[in-house]
């Protein structure tokens, strides 16, 4: 539990010496896929910053290094242990039913799965074709709702299911404290360590609300005076007070507060437009190396507002990137390299003697690609 507590899960821990030879070798081997979960590195955006004339340093926490590539890993992996310690559920009774736009259902498919529990996802259908493709083949039962319900459409479907299928528990990211606890136990005190206490401001999206109210509540018991800024779709600024609204930025802005978004500790919500969340996500990719999300995109959107502020010079703003980028691929995120991308079909064999490695000849109307 003390490991636990001060953020040690990950690859990190497999460095510590578990076993030795007289040799003094010693094995570095997880004995289990949720031992990778956790404590993800932080790298500081140099290129972006020096770019813009940013005085102030952003920091970005890099959560595409986990099992599934996302922060949902840990909520699921602290809200189904959770469950199970206190007796809510058992591997071959339970079956999980949990609604997601595609990450936490991941995150939970890997951990229930090894577990031996079935999981039934529920996902608006406008959501990434990638994502639906990877909870399918990562052995995820999924159930899409159509989008113009909004989210009431995905709260009547598992309600229906919880009448159909036998032994459902709804972890319920939304109201499940277990997953801010995640953000409290493990990643609020890994910035911390990472950051060696300096950092002034953290930056983070709110989807269920779980990653800014646990890693905030935890910088906050070190230091009062960092500030927390929650960052929201400008189509659907609720936490500022505002009306839902549609937007494209997957993961983060539901339209309602989240019971376990806990806005004490919220100093400040700053909102973001879809295009800005687009436009930073690819800045990240070209000018950073990072291929990370649409979400990530919206936080670093956000750092640049607030780091632009003349008080805010100097100062070390820490963001999360939730996501890699892989799973937007068919997404508006990649939707010009999608135009742009070509195929050249096989339709017949290669003539006798011909090299069957040489590139199609181009025709005459064929156009470069970038």
């Amino acid at each position: 539990m003390a490991g636990e507590e001060a953020g040690r899960r990950g690859v990190p821990s497999l460095l510590n010496p578990s076993s030795s030879s007289s040799e003094g070798q010693h094995e570095h081997i997880a004995s289990d896929v949720t031992q990778l979960i956790g404590w993800t590195p932080l790298v500081e955006l140099k290129r972006i910053t020096s770019k813009d004339g940013v005085d102030a340093r952003i920091v970005g926490k890099v959560e595409a290094y986990q099992p599934l590539c996302s922060v949902k890993d840990r909520s699921a992996l602290r809200m189904i242990e959770d469950a199970e310690e206190r007796g809510l559920i058992s591997p071959g009774v339970t079956t999980l039913v949990e609604p997601t736009s595609g990450n936490l259902g991941l995150g939970i498919v890997l951990v229930a799965l090894r577990k031996g529990y079935r999981f039934v996802a529920v996902m608006p259908g406008q959501y990434s074709l990638d994502k639906q493709i990877l909870l399918r083949y990562m052995g995820a039962e999924l159930y899409l709702t159509d989008p113009a319900l909004g989210f009431p459409g995905i709260t009547e479907k598992v309600e229906q299911l919880k009448k159909e299928l036998p032994n459902v528990h709804v972890l319920d990211q939304f109201s499940n404290k277990a997953n801010p606890d995640a953000h409290i136990r493990w990643t609020g005190p890994e910035i911390w360590k990472d950051t060696a206490g300096k950092v002034d401001i953290f930056v983070a999206g709110s989807g269920s609300g779980g990653t800014v109210s646990g890693v905030g509540k935890y910088l906050k018991m070190q230091n009062p005076g960092i500030k927390i800024i929650c960052v929201e779709p400008a189509e659907s600024p609720v936490v500022s007070g505002g009306e839902p609204g549609k937007h494209k930025i997957q993961g983060i802005g539901p339209g309602f507060i989240p019971e376990v978004l806990d806005t004490s500790v919220i100093d400040e919500a700053v909102t973001v437009t879809t295009e800005e969340a687009m436009v930073n996500a690819r800045r990240l990719a070209k000018e950073e190396g990072l291929l990370v999300g649409i979400s990530s995109g919206a936080n670093l959107a956000a750092c640049l507002k607030v780091a632009s502020r003349e008080e805010n010079k100097g100062k070390m703003i820490v963001t999360m990137f939730p996501s890699g980028g892989e799973r937007y691929m068919n997404s508006d995120l990649f939707a010009d390299r999608q135009r742009r991308a070509v195929v050249f079909p096989l339709s017949r064999e290669p003539k006798r003697g011909a090299s069957s490695h040489a590139p199609p000849a181009p025709s005459s109307s064929s156009a470069a690609v970038n």
